[in-house]
Order: structure tokens, then C-alpha cells, then sequence
């Protein structure tokens, strides 16, 4: 496992993450024990970098990622967000940004994590009624008590990124990027660059479609939030995504790798500031994403991906709701 620094304030981790959310919920309903034995799984193999929220579960798998990682603390980076507000009930209650939130957030997810700093706080969600200044103003004054190492965005535009870097440093931003989501080409990821800052993509195997192991919304455990609430995956534009997923099947084919490993290569040949997380809660998945970082693509490979799977190329909205999201 190489590492790879993740932007410009001094945070170095693994060249690849864990995404640990469908390990409390989302996506089924996975066995504790078996979540636990795949972080165990990515230590062994050189992961050290392990994402996860206050709002999954909701509350629980920063506990899980706590226990899982408590022997081997100081030796990882753990990143965890704050901001979609939930009740213990599971109910969702918008977006907080306010000063006040964001300190009580952050003391409940160290009682939480059981630990006394957090590596890489991102505010989870932008607030639209709290100016950006305010919410990072209050994350920085974590990171003088020295509770947060680093402080990220998620999801935000490239005007309040600009603005929340003028405030404190910002060390990532993490947004959905993958094959079928590249809307931040244009825009997001120059600015990024043009910063500083290092990126984060979230469900860079389009969660879990562009593996290839879904061929109809039926193949979804009962329950699951991507049936039930992600555009893409309704049955309509799930049959037209599938002709992007059949080409991608084919290409790996040829190249000897798995759709999600080719997946999975793409978005690590971007650049070097780019350190993917992708979630799984299944210890041979777990070796089977790894396998990506010994996938080398060539110039040729990677324009004809490019036809694959160009800006915009997936049918449906990335979320029900894209009014949350980048801004």
C-alpha cells in the first residue's frame, strides 16, 4: 500500500480509504462482526485511512469504526462529519451548521470514536442559512484545542469552498466521483487544485452498480436505500445505466480485472491528490478493490473510457433532493 498526501496542510494516508457507512446502514443490514473482521482485513493489507459520520446508523458506526480501530489508533486517520442532523429514531432534521452545533457535534463524535482528537472533520453538508465563515470558524477553533487535526467539506460549491479556505485551511473536500459521476471535472476539481486541497470521492464504484453485481433493482437486499431512494437505481434508468455498466464489464474483460477494479483504477488515474473511499462490508470485496491499485491504464485505455462513460452518462439524479448538494 503506497500513500498518497491529501492536500497541502501536512495529511498524508493510504492511497486508498474505507467508507464505512454501509457497515450500519443504508445499504442492507450487515453483520457487526463480519464489518469489524473487514477494517481488521484492511489494516492487514496497508489501509490507514477509514471515513465515516455522526449521522450513520444514525450514531452507531462511529462506534463500530472506534472499537474496530481502538488497538491501532495512532497509526490512522479517521474522518468523520457532522451536520445532517438525525434523531435517535433514525429521522432526518436538515442541516446544521451553526457555531454551537459544531463543537457539541464534535464532543459527541470523540465520546463516540473513543478518542481525544479527530484526524479529519468535515462539515458533512452546507448550511444555507449559517454563512460558510461562521461554521469554519468554529472548526478551526477545534483544531486550536487541538480535538480536530484537519478540516474538510463535503458536497460544497466552489464558491464556498473558496470561501471556507480563506477562513481556516481546508485539507479535503469529498464529493461523489466515479465513472458515472463526474459532474466535478468542470469546475470543483480545478478549484481544488488551485487551493490546495486534496479530494475524496465518495462511492466511487456508483454504489456499488458499477461492480456489476446488480442486473435488476430486485438484486437489492429488502430494505436498502438504493432501491428505495437514489434516482439512478429506479427501474427505468437502472436499465439504461446497465448499458454503461455492460460496457465496462467488457473492457475489464479484456484487460483481465474486474469492472470494479477498472472502476476503481480510472478514478486513482485522475491524478495524485485524489484518494477514493470506497465502502464494502464484505472482507473479499474488500481484496478484490485493493486489487485496483496494481491496474495500470494507458493513455489509449483511458480515452476509451472516456467514450464508456463521458460527463453526464448515467440516467437518473444522483440524489431525490439535489438541492442538498454542492453549494
Amino acid at each position: 500500500m503506497h500513500t498518497r498526501p491529501l492536500g497541502s496542510e501536512g495529511l498524508t494516508v493510504s492511497t486508498l480509504g474505507l467508507g464505512c457507512m454501509g457497515m450500519s446502514e443504508f445499504y442492507g443490514d450487515p453483520d457487526e462482526g463480519r464489518c469489524i473482521d473487514t477494517i481488521h482485513r484492511a489494516l492487514e493489507l496497508g489501509v490507514r485511512f477509514f471515513d465515516t459520520a455522526d449521522m450513520y446508523g444514525p450514531f452507531t458506526n462511529e462506534k463500530l469504526v472506534g472499537k474496530a480501530l481502538s488497538d491501532d489508533r495512532d497509526d490512522v486517520v479517521i474522518a468523520t462529519k457532522f451536520g445532517n442532523v438525525r434523531s435517535e429514531d433514525g429521522g432526518f432534521h436538515g442541516v446544521n451548521g451553526r457555531p454551537e452545533y459544531v463543537r457539541s457535534a464534535c464532543e459527541a463524535s470523540l465520546q463516540r470514536l473513543g478518542t481525544d482528537y479527530i484526524d479529519l472533520y468535515y462539515q458533512h453538508r452546507v448550511d444555507p442559512d449559517v454563512p460558510i465563515e461562521d461554521t469554519v470558524g468554529a472548526m478551526g477553533r477545534l483544531v486550536d484545542e487541538g480535538k480536530v487535526r484537519f478540516l474538510g467539506l463535503s458536497e460544497a460549491a466552489p464558491e464556498t469552498i473558496r470561501r471556507a479556505d480563506a477562513e481556516h485551511p481546508i485539507t479535503a473536500l469529498q464529493t461523489e466521483y466515479s465513472l458515472w459521476s463526474r459532474f466535478t471535472e468542470t469546475e470543483i476539481l480545478p478549484t481544488c487544485r488551485e487551493l490546495g486541497i486534496g479530494f475524496v470521492p465518495y462511492s466511487p464504484l456508483g454504489r456499488g452498480f458499477l461492480t456489476g453485481r446488480f442486473q435488476s433493482p430486485d438484486d437489492l437486499p429488502a430494505g436498502d436505500f438504493r432501491a428505495e431512494r437514489y434516482p439512478r437505481f429506479e427501474r427505468e434508468n437502472f436499465e439504461q445505466n446497465l448499458q454503461l455498466v455492460d460496457a465496462v464489464k467488457e473492457m475489464a474483460a479484456e484487460k483481465g480485472v474486474t469492472p470494479a477494479q477498472l472502476a476503481l483504477a480510472w478514478v486513482l488515474h485522475q491524478s495524485d491528490d485524489i484518494v477514493p473511499i470506497p465502502g464494502t462490508t464484505d472482507p473479499d470485496h474488500l481484496d478484490e478493490n485493493l486489487g485496483a491499485l496494481d491496474v495500470t491504464l494507458g493513455n489509449d485505455e483511458l480515452d476509451r473510457i472516456d467514450e464508456i462513460a463521458p460527463v453526464g452518462a448515467a440516467a437518473g439524479d444522483r440524489y431525490p433532493d439535489m438541492s442538498s448538494v454542492n453549494r
